[in-house]
């Protein structure tokens, strides 16, 4: 049965799978009452070697003989979380987790050799197969989104249904709104502060540049470039986001892989052609879909969770009217949606 708990607001915070998972913070301390599902413990860990230089790590948890479901992580590079657990009814699910090639648990760590988007969907499929599983739920957020997309274009046989939150489709519109200029008319102050953190602020494509600099031979520019993108991506990630609380996170959190990752899988549009996941919407117009976007997500708007709805007929929108990428508005939504299909 589920219960009600009193969890503080930045907890929930940090574990929603928004654009990366690892400890951001809200403004506004003090506990709300979510419906999350009760904290559990995975009754089975492991590691699969995905090929001669990655394994990723993986984790079960929940009835082993419940409806599989994947848990997509965002970023890239942003790892999983003992609170993505909780997003599902564990007398239902046989939940499974998962960091991708590079994040969380997976090894190597934070690497970008032999990392793809084809890659990842590839290693989605053999830990499927290892697991012996036949039919797997997607839920993914923001990154999660696009790889679930990915992986139920090319395999639709083998997906039961999706909750995709935050979609991304790795469009050029969508990277420019991201690094050049979109969310800035919104955030001038943390945009401009990436900006002029810069060696030079002209320099663009912005991804490119930043991928250069977290590239670096010399360690303190490494360090120093992967703060000042993850202070940008966490203070537009929610409506309210103190400066206090992004400090806290930078100096509890390991935030290098996620800048890394994140920043070359941009730089290289997500290894995907121009409107692929849109595209390829025809391929999974018969699996059971729901979208969820927060009305001010500043990293996914709300635009292109329209237009995935437009192109899978039968799907559900839900607009998250006081929401942005993460925050407990959107993931309290998230999780009711969710039981909609135990």
């Amino acid at each position: 049965m589920k219960r009600k708990i009193y969890i503080p607001l930045v907890i929930i915070v940090v574990a929603v799978s928004a654009a990366f998972i690892f400890n951001k913070g809200h403004s506004d301390n003090r506990s709300k009452e979510i419906e999350i599902w009760p904290a559990i413990q995975p009754y089975d860990t492991g590691y699969l070697s995905v090929s001669e230089l990655h394994t990723i790590y993986y984790e079960q948890c929940g009835n082993p003989k419940g409806q599989p479901v994947f848990m997509v992580h965002g970023g890239p590079g942003g790892g999983t979380n003992p609170t993505m657990r909780r997003f599902f009814n564990p007398k239902k699910f046989r939940i499974i987790l998962f960091d991708q090639r590079g994040a969380g648990k997976s090894i190597p760590f934070a690497e970008i050799k032999e990392n793809r988007s084809e890659l990842l969907v590839e290693d989605m499929e053999k830990l499927r197969k290892h697991l012996g599983l036949g039919k797997v739920f997607l839920f993914g957020g923001s990154w999660g989104s696009t790889l679930s997309l990915l992986y139920a274009e090319t395999y639709p046989q083998h997906v039961s249904g999706m909750l995709l939150r935050g979609v991304w489709t790795a469009t050029r519109e969508e990277i420019d709104h991201f690094y050049h200029g979109g969310a800035e008319k919104y955030f001038p102050d943390a945009y401009n502060r990436l900006i002029q953190s810069l060696p030079d602020p002209e320099q663009r494509p912005l991804p490119d540049y930043l991928l250069e600099l977290l590239t670096s031979n010399d360690q303190g520019t490494r360090n120093k470039y992967g703060s000042e993108w993850a202070r940008y991506e966490i203070k537009i990630s929610d409506i309210n986001v103190s400066d206090e609380a992004i400090e806290q996170s930078l100096r509890n959190n390991n935030v290098y892989a996620f800048a890394l990752l994140e920043n070359y899988y941009m730089a290289n549009q997500c290894f995907l052609e121009e409107n692929q996941i849109l595209r390829n919407a025809d391929r999974i117009t018969g699996i059971p879909c729901t979208i969820v976007n927060g009305r001010y997500d500043m990293c996914c708007p709300p635009i292109t969770a329209r237009k995935l709805h437009q192109a899978l007929p039968g799907s559900k929108l839900v607009i998250v009217e006081d929401g942005g990428h993460g925050g407990w508005p959107v993931i309290k939504t998230t999780i009711k949606e969710m039981r909609t299909f135990e």
